[in-house]
């Protein structure tokens, strides 16, 4: 059975910064307070008409050239969003379009910040039963349509950003390549301390008047908690599939986390005894573009020499849901 490798990876931002001075102007907040809490300083948001599928075209384009590959050498499309184009029908389809294609199967998930390994998993589980041959795995995400840019929506609203992320991926026959372990878990449970109550087809219906009088369009966070179980799953999760992998951490060339708040990442980074050049992070650009985030920084990364062929990869994330998991790669 042949192992899953990323053939090549690509990212988007929109061109327009918003840096926390800008943010003083719309709400009580301050460029100090912005840094201090989440570590960001500017990120980037779509301008008006831009979608996810937008990005992700783009994102494609480059992933494709940097490979030497065509469109239509892609049998197979898995989108991780929750800020999808559309109600209805996912982001995927319009992607294919976007990118000449037609016909090859568009999976959407949405599994928020966890979304990528989640995407991750289900494509490498395609590849390695040979149901596909080459994936493209997006990860693209717009947030500031959705975000209550003001006083009442500021503990979330400083935090977010749009872009997109993405990966081809295919077989290897090369047993000291590819992605090696995925994990992924859930507890809903917790499914109500980071959310969005509305729109929801729970009601009739699924949005009102007064479900927008109300605010419940904009993401709901219990901080405190979310950064509790953030700090102890993200962890555990890298050990996970190491210890699936039978390696160890002293191993690990590089780790990709998930970009919700670089106090998660810097305490992760202490809990597995990182060194500072093992672990990437650009929330400090680009804010948290969930499920766009781990695509966004290992494009980077790889872009800037700091993942090399043979390297051993391990991405981490946690979101909303409880979600969260790991992933192991030999680069």
């Amino acid at each position: 059975m042949p192992r899953t490798e990323f053939i090549s990876t690509g990212y988007y931002v929109p061109e327009r910064v918003v840096t926390n001075l800008e943010l003083e102007d719309y709400m009580d907040t301050s460029d100090d307070w912005i840094r201090k809490r989440s570590g960001i300083e500017e990120r980037r948001w779509c301008k008006e008409g831009q979608g996810g599928s937008d990005m992700a075209k783009v994102a494609t384009e480059r992933a494709l050239e940097k490979a030497g590959m065509e469109a239509d050498e892609i049998d197979c499309i898995v989108v991780a969003t929750i800020s999808p184009d559309y109600f209805f029908p996912g982001t995927g389809v319009f992607l294919q379009r976007k990118l000449g294609l037609s016909e090859i199967p568009c999976f959407d998930l949405r599994n928020q910040c966890s979304g990528f390994l989640y995407a991750l998993q289900v494509a490498d589980a395609f590849i390695r039963l040979g149901q596909y041959r080459r994936i493209l795995l997006v990860g693209t995400e717009i947030h500031s349509t959705g975000l209550q840019v003001n006083d009442v929506g500021r503990d979330t609203a400083v935090l977010f950003g749009d872009g997109a992320g993405v990966a081809i991926l295919g077989p290897t026959d090369d047993e000291e390549r590819g992605v090696l372990a995925v994990r992924t878990h859930a507890d809903g449970n917790f499914a109500e301390k980071l959310w969005a109550p509305a729109p929801a087809c729970i009601k009739n219906p699924f949005i009102s008047h007064q479900d927008i009088d109300d605010m419940l369009v904009r993401p709901f966070m219990t901080g405190k908690e979310v950064f509790r179980h953030a700090v102890t799953r993200m962890p555990e999760a890298i050990h996970e599939v190491l210890d699936e992998a039978g390696l160890t951490l002293d191993q690990i060339d590089m780790v990709i986390p998930h970009q919700a708040n670089l106090r998660i990442s810097e305490m992760v980074q202490r809990r597995l005894g990182l060194s500072d050049d093992k672990i990437y992070n650009n929330i400090m650009r680009y804010g948290n573009t969930t499920a766009a985030s781990i695509p966004i920084a290992l494009s980077e990364a790889v872009d800037e020499g700091k993942i090399e062929r043979g390297d051993l990869v391990a991405f981490t994330a946690f979101g909303s849901g409880f979600t969260w998991g790991g992933a192991l790669v030999r680069w």
